[in-house]
């Protein structure tokens, strides 16, 4: 079992955070941010890709956040897992995963990392270079090589395809060329569009290039019997993972017909990004006037910032929605206001150009949608601490 198991709180019908936070008296008193993880959240995203995409299997990809907790519900589901180094292996295969359910997805390894996934028999692995084919070949030559090919999203969050995949056209058939001339084998292959897709009909562009893919591979005389169609599904928006999915099992049942083939995909962000609520703390409050003496901007500074939770702004380029936790049944006048991270670096801006209330020191703020990028990520820059987390599940 991995280490960092931790306790549970369970309710009943709706998990909520105003509550949650009215129960924790000692906020106010603690310097730390807090993170509120619904579990059930995770589980109810795991019910939703079953439904609407049953024919592709969920491999979690555990760098969007390494949480135990997380790993430990999405395995007790039965996904299975992206992992890009040793360490996510690690904690994969120590919660008892099998082997064959994960995918390590990183196509440029550390030859110390390959020894790893020998040892522990994980055998699938991407690769986009001949350079990584002849260290397979000297380190690790019993793998199955999963050629990874460039299609990009013509928008994403974080395209991918400038650090990762090879040409499909050019490149990928000499890669498989190679392998053949090595006696290595061959699969599949797997592309991601880019993190955050927005394009979604690059999915359907990226699944034609891999049915070219998998006919080379065949006239080699490989079995290819694994896709791999990356990540790039939303967090929190269902209806666009919806559309999403329309478009992948269209294009999967008119390219991919049989069976045999076992399709993947390397969903993070869809499974955790609503699952977190970070809740943290004004420390301080500065006012800027104009040249006249009115009121122009009210400034804010929190518990946490973009060295910690709010990294995701820098990495991910996420935009987070502030909400206060002010008596919902007043209306309150709203200002101008910009929010800074608690920090010595200017860099350390969250959110500006908002409308928030006259908030004081001392007042909470929370942040939906904090499960992405976030956790993994965050730091104690300037020795401020990292949230601690309590987590739920419905009952």
């Amino acid at each position: 079992m991995a280490s960092g198991i931790q306790e549970i709180t369970y309710y009943e019908n709706e998990l909520n955070i105003r509550r949650v936070i009215e129960e924790q008296a000692s906020l106010q008193n603690v310097d730390a941010a807090l993170n509120i993880c619904d579990l059930s959240s995770v589980e109810r995203k795991y019910n939703l890709w079953v439904k609407y995409l049953p024919r592709i299997t969920p491999y979690y990809a555990v760098k969007c956040n390494d949480d135990p907790m997380i790993v430990k519900v999405l395995a007790e589901l039965g996904a299975g897992f992206d992992c890009a180094s040793k360490n996510e292996v690690k904690l994969v295969l120590g919660l008892d995963v099998a082997p064959e359910r994960i995918i390590f997805a990183n196509p440029c390894r550390p030859v110390s990392h390959l020894e790893y996934a020998q040892q522990h028999r994980v055998a699938n692995g991407t690769v986009d270079n001949e350079f990584e084919i002849y260290k397979l070949h000297k380190h690790y030559p019993q793998s199955n090589l999963i050629v990874r090919f460039k299609s990009e999203a013509k928008e994403s969050q974080c395209p991918l395809g400038d650090k990762f995949g090879c040409d499909a056209d050019a490149d990928a058939t000499a890669l498989m060329l190679l392998a053949k001339a090595l006696d290595l084998k061959v699969t599949g292959t797997s592309f991601h569009v880019g993190s955050g897709c927005s394009e979604l009909e690059a999915y359907d562009r990226a699944i034609k290039k891999a049915k070219n893919i998998f006919k080379f591979g065949e006239l080699l005389g490989y079995d290819m019997n694994f896709l791999d169609i990356g990540g790039g599904f939303p967090g929190s928006d269902d209806g666009k993972f919806q559309k999403i999915a329309e478009i992948v099992n269209t294009s999967v049942q008119r390219h991919f017909p049989d069976d045999r083939v076992q399709i993947i995909a390397e969903p993070g962000r869809f499974f955790v990004a609503a699952a977190y609520t970070l809740v943290c703390k004004i420390h301080a409050k500065r006012e800027v006037r104009n040249e006249a003496g009115k009121l122009d901007t009210i400034m804010y500074y929190l518990n946490d910032g973009v060295y910690g939770s709010f990294n995701c702004i820098l990495y991910d380029h996420q935009v987070v929605t502030p909400e206060h936790y002010l008596d919902e049944s007043e209306a309150f006048p709203e200002f101008k206001s910009l929010i800074w991270g608690p920090s010595c670096d200017a860099l350390d801006k969250i959110s500006e150009d908002l409308r928030l209330p006259n908030l004081n020191r001392g007042d909470l703020i929370g942040f939906p949608n904090m499960g992405a990028y976030t956790v993994p990520i965050a730091s104690p820059f300037n020795g401020f601490e990292v949230p601690r987390t309590l987590y739920f599940r419905a009952m």
